[in-house]
Parts: C-alpha cells; sequence; structure tokens
C-alpha cells in the first residue's frame, strides 16, 4: 500500500505567503509518510479578482512557481502533483490553468491543461473563467510508482467522458476551488461517482474557507476508495487529508464487479 495526501489551503493574492503556507503544509504531509502529494487548484494565487493571476504566469518550465515544486518533490522524495498554476498562453490577457508532475527527483514529468472552464451565475454570485483561461485540449495522464495516474481539475468533476477517455487508471486527481454553493450540492457525490464509475481511488484537494476575495469556498478535501466509500475528509481550513492506495484492494473491486470489462460504448 501506498500513502498518499491532499492538501488544503485558503490561498491568498500573495504567491510569497502561498508559498510559504504550501512548504508548510507538504512537509507535514510528508513527515506523515505520503509518496504522492496532491495541491489545490488556484494554490499559488487566488487574487482579489480573476485577472491578478495573469502577472504572475509562468512560461513552462521556467519561475518561482515551478522552481518551488520541483524543490518540494526533490527535497522531500515525493511525487507531487502541483495543484494548478498560470501559465503563459498565446492570448493577450489570459493564462492557461495548468496541473504540473514533478517525481521524486523534481523532474517534471507530467502535464495537464484545464479543459472544462467554469461558468455559474445565480442569486448575485457570477465566475466566468473563459475571460481570462484559455481552455487546454488534451487528456492528461501520467505514469507512476503507484500506475496510471489521471489528472482532472474541479470543473472537470460534470464531465464524466473525460475520465473515461483516460482508460484504466489507479488513482484519479481532483485539484479544485469549488465555490461553497455548488460544493454543498454535488462535490461529494460527483467524487464518489467517478470513483465507483472508474474503479480507482480519487483524491481531491480543495480550497477551504473564506478567501481575500470575498469568495467562500467548500473545502472537504477528501480520499475515496474504488468502492465509493470515504476514506477521510478535512471539511475547512488549512490541513492535510492522509490516507492509502491499496491496489489489492481495487484489483478486487474489478474482480469481483468487473464493470470496466462489461462495457460496450
Amino acid at each position: 500500500m501506498t500513502p498518499i495526501a491532499a492538501i488544503q489551503m485558503i490561498s491568498s493574492p500573495s504567491v510569497a505567503d502561498n508559498l510559504a503556507s504550501a512548504r508548510r503544509l507538504i512537509g507535514q504531509a510528508a513527515a506523515q509518510g505520503a509518496k504522492l502529494l496532491l495541491l489545490p487548484e488556484y494554490w499559488a494565487i487566488m487574487g482579489l479578482s480573476d485577472s491578478d493571476k495573469v502577472a504572475h504566469a509562468e512560461p513552462l518550465g521556467s519561475g518561482p512557481i515551478q522552481d518551488f515544486m520541483a524543490g518540494m518533490a526533490r527535497q522531500h522524495g515525493v511525487w507531487l502533483i502541483g495543484g494548478t498554476l498560470p501559465l503563459a498562453s498565446d492570448q493577450d490577457g489570459k493564462v492557461v490553468n495548468t496541473t504540473l508532475v514533478y517525481d521524486p527527483q523534481g523532474r517534471h514529468v507530467g502535464r495537464y491543461d484545464k479543459i472544462h472552464l467554469f461558468g455559474f451565475s445565480k442569486d448575485g454570485e457570477s465566475y466566468d473563467e473563459s475571460k481570462t483561461i484559455v481552455a487546454g485540449a488534451g487528456i492528461g495522464t501520467v505514469e507512476t510508482d503507484f500506475g496510471k495516474v489521471g489528472l482532472s481539475v474541479c470543473y472537470d468533476l460534470r464531465f464524466p467522458e473525460l475520465y473515461r477517455a483516460m482508460g484504466p487508471v489507479e488513482l484519479i486527481v481532483v485539484p479544485a476551488a469549488f465555490t461553497h454553493t455548488t460544493g454543498r450540492a454535488h462535490w461529494e457525490v460527483l467524487l464518489r461517482a467517478r470513483a465507483i464509475e472508474n474503479q480507482c481511488y480519487v483524491l481531491a484537494a480543495a480550497q477551504g474557507g473564506l478567501h481575500q476575495n470575498g469568495r467562500r469556498t467548500w473545502g472537504h478535501s477528501m480520499l475515496i476508495d474504488p468502492w465509493g466509500e470515504v476514506k477521510a475528509v478535512l471539511a475547512e481550513g488549512e490541513g492535510v487529508v492522509c490516507g492509502e492506495l491499496d491496489p489489492a484492494f481495487t484489483a478486487g473491486v474489478r474482480s469481483s464487479l468487473p464493470a470496466l470489462k462489461h462495457r460496450t460504448m
């Protein structure tokens, strides 16, 4: 079995402050024995306005956020899946909301650009990620010491066809910044559905609290097993959710209920 962990944050407009918080929380997770760590969406910056992240966009392979992630993975000897950070795009005023994966030597070994961009408007609460983000186009998976990991981000959770396109995986990760409104209604049920239908573990790392920009995120970072059972959860606030990836349990679920083999389309 492999210890894994999701890190929950309440990120601010200050990249330096967020790096310091992530450093502390990554250290906590590594001290508990986690070998794969997941940061939340927007962990490095949650600006006062959506456009703030554009000023911190980094070219792939260079920049303080990427240097930090590589250094943390190397220092602790862990697989680090870096939530999302703003990467430079080819469109003025927009970034790519990207998940980068680092191996225990600190090497960049995987990338996924968020495909589905969140839009929501109800009772005075409104979001439109397409104003500042360029949508990705490719499915993201990465081979690790523990098997194939499927990469997704937040709003992707509502699109099961994305996960089917990954093929069989041992683990799906979901870094997120779900709003309190949508999270309370749909977060857990969607995470459990993705675990059940893909017969794999799901590790979700969320933003979880009231941010300086007035936004309230749902939190409830959690680990779910292939039978759909929540193994660990943190409701709100900064912290670490730890659990274990058990390939024997996954194999048992797939053997006793071979739904993946029964697919016809």
